[in-house]
């Protein structure tokens, strides 16, 4: 078994191969997170996983708190799921026609959840930009409203940054977004009722739908107030407008019935369209959106709104799919619930030991750290954290055995692979972690450590 990490462990072929994809592929990448940017370094090039333990190309071992961004319930090359890709791929790769195990997932994914009827795509993009369309199509309006912070894969109206006002209209997020395009999102202050309020006043009878994560991920956890998903709905409901609850993240990983498992379940309000990807594709690029049956409806050949892909819907990502939801009882998420309280709670323990200001914020089986005092509600709150401190904690914890998040922006994962192995490993990388962010620190700024 390799051993865990040192600070001098080598990086040569990471390094190398790196510099060979510079040259072919922008940025050396194929996401951008992935470039080590905002912790600097070199990225590790993975070479192999199994169950909780990553291996890079030099050889060396990392306990994953990634999991693929989440998909990785069971953790890494679980025989069960293999097996039944095995076979899949053992019938052939991609037929173009409709298969048995897409039917079979479709009816897994209603089981769980609020959608009556549901259609595949092969990314969480496609299936936020296809709801998207499917709302503007079914209300015959076109404004779009979402949060600050909240990510709804690369669609150029969902690339849109906040104008200068609550309400106004949006302005483009990043170069080749269309000014026309950013101009038909408003983008408002997360967990902001009164900002919600405002803009279904002002603009609420051209509004086709407000798009949300159903527990914000991706600038850290960051969980809706108590209610304000309820408040969400109901506004949309009462404007005509169609309520879309983003789960490419949190759909089967938050609980078994997603981030709607935590508040709607309990609470009695559905979206009326949802968006999963990541866990339901056990690991496979595979993503779905579903919702109403009457909206649904309107999607072609039924209807007039149309959305196709060739690979959607394909037959070996929707076997993996299909054996990873049938294995993740509620034992699985009971026992992932343990683990990542586990693990939170020793964090908090080295950065209450170092003096370093933190908060850890979870929802269901995800979990964040802050490195910033007081409770997170929003974007600008999670901007206000000190990245420095993250960077210096993240290469500790690479030197010690662990992967995380290369961005303080980020949920950090765990799996029913995460043995006590794994998890004593995360625990003694945890305390030399918390003395590099106190240490990265500046002075001036000590006296205010929590």
């Amino acid at each position: 078994m390799t051993q865990p990490l040192q600070a001098t462990a080598p990086t040569t072929h990471s390094s190398a191969l790196f510099e060979r994809a510079r040259a072919v592929t922008p940025g050396g990448v194929n996401s951008p997170v992935r470039a080590f940017n905002a912790v600097g370094g070199t990225p590790r090039f993975i070479r192999s996983a199994s169950g909780a333990w990553l291996t890079d190309v030099d050889g060396n071992e990392y306990v994953d708190l990634i999991c693929s961004w989440g998909p990785m319930l069971l953790g890494h090359a679980h025989p069960e799921v293999q097996a039944a890709v095995a076979a899949a791929v053992a019938r052939g790769t991609s037929y173009g026609t409709p298969t048995e195990p897409e039917v079979e997932l479709a009816e897994e994914i209603v089981s769980r959840t609020p959608v009556e009827a549901v259609r595949f795509v092969s990314s969480g993009t496609e299936a936020t930009m296809s709801a998207i369309r499917l709302a503007r199509g079914f209300t015959g309006r076109d404004l779009v409203v979402k949060f600050a912070g909240c990510y709804h894969g690369h669609v150029d109206a969902l690339l849109a940054s906040a104008g200068s006002g609550l309400a106004t209209l949006a302005v483009p997020g990043t170069p080749g977004v269309p000014a026309s395009a950013a101009g038909e999102t408003i983008v408002l202050p997360y967990n902001d009722r009164a900002a919600v309020e405002r803009a279904f006043a002002e603009h609420g009878d051209r509004i086709a739908c407000l798009i949300t994560e159903a527990t914000p991920g991706n600038m850290g956890v960051v969980p809706p107030e108590p209610g304000f998903n309820g408040f969400l709905a109901e506004t949309c409901r009462r404007h005509g407008a169609l309520f879309v609850s983003d789960e490419v993240m949190t759909g089967f990983r938050a609980t078994r019935q997603g981030g709607w498992g935590l508040d709607g379940a309990v609470e009695g309000w559905i979206p009326d369209l949802m968006t999963f990807g990541k866990v339901m594709g056990g690991g496979f690029p595979a993503a779905a959106f579903g919702g109403r049956a009457d909206v649904m409806g309107r999607l072609a050949p039924d209807g007039p709104v149309y959305q196709a892909g060739t690979l959607s819907g394909n037959p070996v990502a929707t076997t993996a799919g299909l054996a990873t939801l049938r294995l993740a009882t509620d034992e699985v998420y009971a026992q992932l619930g343990e683990t990542a309280a586990t693990i939170g709670a020793a964090a908090v323990d080295a950065l209450v030991g170092a003096g370093v200001p933190h908060r850890l914020q979870s929802a269901g089986t995800m979990f964040s750290i802050f490195f910033a005092d007081g409770e997170v509600r929003d974007f600008a709150g999670a901007s206000r954290q000190d990245t420095g401190a993250f960077a210096a904690f993240f290469h500790a914890m690479l030197e010690g055995g662990v992967y995380l998040p290369p961005s303080a922006y980020e949920a950090w994962f765990v799996s029913t692979a995460h043995d006590d192995r794994a998890v004593q490993t995360v625990l003694d990388a945890l305390p030399a972690a918390a003395r590099a962010a106190a240490a990265a620190i500046p002075s001036d700024r000590e006296g205010n450590r929590s």
